[in-house]
């Protein structure tokens, strides 16, 4: 009987060894990346319940609705992880051209029959009654398009730093969905922008490109300022930002309202569930793009405060795979996605405290959305992938 009982047990041990052995998955895994990640969206999920259980207005009466729908976006975004790590990101590499054109033809979309404008941005597919940002996926489609281009020569061993021939392929790729979001989605623009700044710095090329990069984009930014095409709610928020008390009931509203909600939380919060400012309805938008403000009220300057730092273990993370990695292709996947991450998550908490202009961005892992929720794992399963990938020295 013993004998026959050590036996059961030996494959289990076995099994064991191999999973915990220095060079298994285990052991490669950024556990601290992936923890602060999930906790950040089982925390963004609270939140998103927290401000939608009583509109019965978006919830159609159930009180859980959001609640089940994050949750299911969630598991979703850990599948497309796990998906991109068992993948690895070399093996996805000849596969980036598909999903870049991919990408291209869903932002084409959103300017036929099947686009839904929201907020005065028409930046959304409505397919079979679920509503897509393709401008998500494309974030993730413009760094791994990049960082094939820039590293391709240079992890081939025939050149220290990418040609100029490459850094102009890689501005041209990333040129394509920029123009198809300039004008209708300044946020997405703006994103965009900072991640191919973020790569251009990460892949060794001249200072030159990223100087000449920041004088192009004021320049842009200046031509369309001064043509007047852009649309009247996007000057609103701009003004907004200049002035949030010109107009406290009209285009400073969401600012106003942010910045009181957030302020009454005080330093502990009046506890989850318990916001009075987010119960009242005060705040618009306040599951998507000033989800922060329901952590301000209802966890205070305590809570919000860990948020921030949980977000700030992400970068961290992050910026010790794109150092780690002995390739430039797993460098520049990592800085741009560190890039995507810093920019986005300052400029919706900049927005939520009025000090950045409302450009309709999400927090990434808390607001609630699928797509953005897709691709923030998908970018989480390629950090993953670059640091799997890495030797066992370093």
């Amino acid at each position: 009987m013993h004998r026959l009982t050590v036996d059961r047990l030996a494959p289990d041990r076995g099994t064991w060894r191999r999973l915990t052995a220095r060079d298994s998955v285990l052991r490669r895994v950024d556990w601290v990346l992936l923890l602060a990640a999930l906790a950040l969206s089982v925390l963004g999920i609270l939140l998103i319940w927290s401000a939608t259980r009583n509109r019965t207005e978006i919830n159609g009466g159930d009180p859980h609705f959001f609640l089940v729908r994050q949750g299911i976006n969630l598991a979703l975004g850990l599948t497309l992880a796990a998906g991109v790590m068992w993948l690895g990101h070399h093996r996805l590499r000849s596969a980036v051209p598909l999903f870049f054109a991919l990408s291209m033809g869903f932002m084409l979309l959103v300017f036929t029959p099947l686009g839904t404008e929201i907020n005065g941005q028409r930046a959304w597919l409505s397919i079979a009654g679920y509503t897509l940002q393709p401008g998500e996926f494309a974030k993730v489609a413009i760094i791994l398009g990049m960082a094939v281009i820039l590293a391709d020569q240079v992890d081939a061993g025939d050149r220290e730093f990418p040609s100029r021939r490459a850094v102009l392929q890689a501005l041209a790729l990333a040129a394509a969905p920029l123009c198809v979001v300039v004008i209708d989605d300044m946020g997405m623009a703006m994103v965009i922008s900072v991640i191919v700044l973020g790569i251009l710095l990460a892949s060794g090329a001249s200072l030159k490109w990223s100087i000449g990069l920041i004088l192009a984009g004021v320049a842009a930014a200046l031509t369309i300022w001064t043509l007047g095409v852009l649309d009247d709610y996007q000057i609103d928020r701009f003004a907004a930002f200049a002035d949030p008390s010109r107009d406290p009931s009209g285009v400073g509203y969401n600012t106003n309202q942010a910045r009181i909600t957030i302020g009454s939380g005080g330093l502990e919060g009046k506890g989850l569930f318990q916001g009075t400012q987010t119960t009242g309805q005060f705040v618009p938008e306040q599951h998507t793009d000033f989800i922060f403000t329901v952590a301000g009220e209802e966890l205070g300057f305590i809570g919000a405060g860990g948020i921030i730092v949980l977000i700030g273990v992400v970068l961290w993370r992050a910026l010790r795979i794109a150092r780690g990695s002995t390739e430039l292709y797993g460098t520049i996947i990592a800085a741009g996605i560190v890039a995507w991450f810093a920019f986005q998550c300052f400029e919706n908490i900049g927005m939520a405290l009025g000090i950045m202009p409302v450009a309709g961005v999400p927090l990434p892992f808390l607001s609630y959305g699928g797509t953005a929720m897709f691709a923030v794992w998908i970018a989480i399963g390629l950090l993953q992938s670059v640091r799997m990938k890495r030797p066992l020295s370093a």
